[in-house]
Parts: C-alpha cells; sequence; structure tokens
C-alpha cells in the first residue's frame, strides 16, 4: 500500500477546517481549492492560486506538466475568459481535462478557486 503524505501551506484554514494543502497518494497528488484575494482581479487571483498549487505539487514531487485534471470556480462566470491568458500560460502544453463551474465561494473577495489533480506514472 503506497504512503499517503500530507502538504501544507501553512495557512490557518487548513487547521481550522482539517483539510491539507494537497494529498499525495501514491502517484497521485490531489490539490485542495485554491484561492487568492492579493488582487481584486480574477486574473491575477488565478495566477497567484496557481503558484501555490505549482509549489504544493513540488513539494509532492509533482510540476504542473503532471496536472490532468483542473476544476475551475467562479462566483461570476463572466469573470472567467479574463481567466484565459493567465491559464494558457500555466496549462497551454498540459491541456489538462477541466471544468468551469459558478458557484458561491466562502469569502465574497475572492473571485476563482482552482483544485488540481495530478498523476505521475
Amino acid at each position: 500500500m503506497s504512503e499517503r503524505r500530507l502538504i501544507s501551506s501553512g495557512g490557518p484554514w487548513e487547521e481550522q477546517v482539517a483539510y491539507s494543502r494537497a494529498v499525495v497518494q501514491g502517484d497521485w497528488c490531489f490539490v485542495s481549492g485554491t484561492t487568492s484575494t492579493a488582487s481584486p482581479e480574477p486574473a491575477a487571483q488565478a495566477d497567484a492560486a496557481l503558484g501555490i498549487i505549482a509549489a504544493a505539487l513540488d513539494e509532492g514531487g509533482f510540476t504542473m506538466a503532471d496536472v490532468v485534471r483542473v476544476r475551475y470556480l467562479l462566483p461570476d462566470a463572466s469573470d472567467f475568459e479574463e481567466c484565459w491568458p493567465v491559464l494558457r500560460r500555466w496549462f497551454g502544453d498540459v491541456r489538462p481535462a477541466a471544468t468551469m463551474q459558478q458557484c458561491g465561494l466562502i469569502d465574497p473577495a475572492m473571485r476563482i478557486e482552482i483544485e488540481a489533480t495530478a498523476y505521475r506514472g
């Protein structure tokens, strides 16, 4: 049986809500929904979130090239197109399976949340 490894970004939510930034199980890495409120702009938030995801993947021994599935969650679907150039920069050659869903997020300042799954086989 493969060892389960928990990765933390050190954020307070992880302790309070009892979750990990990422979980590595064998050849898989599951990255939790990731946000950033460093900027009010959706594209800047997407870029920051993907940077956090890349760091979590790196800590688990993965790269963005290993991402096979990504989910984009936005309170306002009309913000998604603004994020496309950022997504192309991070995933242009990777082209993971992807879903965009319009839904409420926990903080109104959050304009996008991104979740990723990576596999290295």
